[in-house]
């Protein structure tokens, strides 16, 4: 046994050591950009220059010039040697270390850098075959991969022969039990030899985060099953603790957002496009590990998985697992089933990119999938997805966070308000609830001018915006000269608060002032209720504080007229997909529907009220 320490070890530890979590227990961090700032403990400085990179897991100073990984930051500011550090690191990561497991097994370090060379030469074999081969050429050119693309990726094809790699690794000095010990060939039943694993496949060669080919995915040019083969998990390689494309993400220290799929051409699709920040599990479900993984290079992580059934429930369990680690994950909903691969080559990068103005966050997903997993036109399945719903909102620590999102499923499938908090806190949480807000001291001291009759609290925001808006119109000249050309009478959504409006609106355009008396001669005794709550309206407003609450109040209406437009478009939508045939016309309207759809959640996520 060596007195060196074991590189496995020592890449654990780093891995399981975030380095701005462990240089921030020592200095301030200030956030730049992608990066963190401060100043340098290696030196005096009055302005930051040591800089930590999260993609990069390094740190520099620009101004003494030191830097290195988490282990090296350890290592000077503690004044520690090696060893010492590594053991810090380790008992802060939890993994439980001795002299003896430190220390390197150099017969199994050399059977794995002889694993290493053979999937390097693998996989240049597979990219000279492609080269050679037009069949898997053009499958990767159809596709509309680009020459640099397969290049940057190592992409290549596997011959339709039995032993075609075999013969060629043996031939370059290697043993067929390493080859079998690599995953590249397998046993015959009768153990009289070994066949290669993939055949007649396009090849994805996975690369960890040194550089270093680990594995191999490859895929069949036909019908043939299964579709996609990956390598078994080998010394060097374990499916659920590796990522595709991880390691082209680790190059880029521009990178502020990671972007999860599901496959192989998902990540290439997306990175010839200019995506190149996205990566994919390799054959298994995501996990824990991999979940980790991703929390070393940025805490900002959208899911953009297939959008059918299989993909709603993966993107679900995704998303749990995420939040669970630490994330706040978002989640990217494709139209019309397709997948990233189909999305981008179809709509391009522009579109694709406009996607994450309109993802839908923890609770906005779950609502989403429920509602896909339960028919909610039933009783039944309302229930069910009330106590689904239910139990995710309760998990949320911010009050104003929780009720924003009980309101919203209040709205999705008409349920009241207080059956969906019973739902959640029972009887007695909301008694409790109600009770310390309304007998507390400073509530009462302070806020008594803030109550609001519980009439109003349970109308409509747009409604209520409406009346407040047309009680300043009608009090106020100034509001009309602001508003009259972008805002008229017919964009008021009540037809009787569109009556009061074109009343008004025909007077200052005529150059008459209005008075409430005027207005109430206009209408009849049956009106009169619904007429006098909008002018009963107390609002003090200063000019600013007037201007302003026009605009919240235009803002609301506005966002409900969307929600509306956004209503009428989904019916749009489901009543053609509902045709057994779609004619070329109808599939064009679609198209053009689903992209209007898009634009609408975009404007609705603008609007900031959720």
């Amino acid at each position: 046994m060596s007195s060196t320490l074991n590189e496995d070890l020592i890449q654990e530890i780093r891995e399981k050591n975030e380095i701005v979590g462990v240089i921030s227990q020592y200095i301030r961090l200030k956030k730049t950009g992608a990066n963190y700032k401060a100043l340098c403990p290696f030196h005096n400085e009055k302005t930051p220059s040591f800089v930590v990179s999260p993609s990069k897991q390094i740190f520099h100073c620009f101004g003494c010039g030191v830097g290195g990984d988490v282990i090296s930051f350890i290592m000077r500011y503690e004044n520690l040697d090696f060893k010492e550090a590594i053991k810090i690191l380790a008992d802060r990561a939890g993994i439980e270390i001795d002299e003896s497991n430190m220390k390197k097994d150099i017969e199994l370090e050399r059977r794995k850098n002889r694993l290493y060379q053979i999937n390097r030469e693998a996989a240049r074999y597979f990219y000279y075959n492609l080269q050679k081969n037009s069949r898997g050429y053009n499958y990767f050119r159809k596709r509309g991969v680009s020459s640099n693309t397969i290049k940057i990726f190592g992409l290549g094809y596997a011959n339709p022969e039995w032993n075609d790699l075999l013969k060629y690794l043996v031939s370059k000095g290697y043993s067929e039990e390493e080859l079998l010990e690599a995953g590249l060939v397998i046993e015959k039943k009768n153990k009289n030899g070994f066949y290669d694993r993939f055949r007649d496949r396009v090849m994805f060669p996975i690369v960890n985060t040194r550089g270093k080919v680990i594995g191999f995915g490859g895929r069949v040019l036909d019908d043939s099953v299964p579709k996609y083969l990956n390598s078994p998990d080998t010394l060097v390689f374990s499916k659920g603790n590796n990522l595709f494309g991880l390691n082209l993400v680790y190059k880029n220290s521009k990178i502020d957002k990671i972007l999860l799929v599901e496959g192989y051409m998902d990540v290439i699709s997306l990175y010839n496009k200019g995506i190149v920040y996205s990566v994919a599990s390799l054959g298994t479900a995501f996990t824990e590990s991999q979940c980790k993984m991703l929390k070393r290079w940025n805490d900002s992580i959208y899911i953009c998985y297939d959008s059918d059934d299989a993909g709603l429930k993966a993107s679900n369990k995704a998303l749990d697992l995420l939040k669970r680690v630490g994330f706040k994950p978002r989640v990217i909903i494709l139209p019309d089933g397709l997948d990233p691969d189909e999305y981008i080559n179809k709509f391009g990068k522009e579109l694709f990119e406009n996607l994450f103005t309109t993802a839908l966050d923890y609770i906005d997903f779950k609502i989403l999938y429920y509602k896909n997993k339960f028919d909610i036109n039933t009783v039944q399945g309302k229930v069910d997805f009330i106590k689904n719903i239910s139990q995710d909102i309760k998990n949320i620590s911010s009050p104003v966070e929780r009720d924003v999102y009980i309101n919203r499923v209040s709205d999705e499938v008409n349920i009241s308000v207080d059956a969906i908090k019973r739902e959640i806190f029972g009887i007695k949480g909301i008694k409790t609830r109600l009770k310390d807000k309304y007998i507390n001291a400073n509530y009462r001291d302070t806020n008594k001018s803030k109550i609001v009759p519980v009439e109003n609290v349970l109308e409509p925001g747009h409604l209520t915006a409406e009346k407040s808006l047309l009680n300043l119109l009608i009090s106020d000249e100034y509001i009309y000269e602001k508003i009259k050309e972008d805002f008229s009478p017919d964009d008021f959504l009540d037809p009787m608060n569109r009556k009061i409006s074109e009343l008004v609106y025909d007077n200052y355009r005529k150059g008459k002032k209005i008075t409430k008396q005027e207005i109430i001669d206009n209408f009849s005794n049956s009106e009169l209720d619904k007429l006098n709550e909008i002018l009963a309206i107390k609002i003090n407003f200063d000019d600013s504080e007037k201007e302003k609450a026009v605009d919240d109040y235009l803002k609301k209406i506005n966002y409900y007229k969307l929600k509306i437009k956004r209503k009428q478009i989904r019916e749009k939508i489901k009543l053609i997909e509902s045709k057994k045939v779609i004619n070329e016309g109808e599939e064009e309207e679609l198209k053009e529907l689903c992209l209007e759809l898009m634009e609408v959640d975009k404007a609705l996520k603008l609007h900031c009220l959720f």
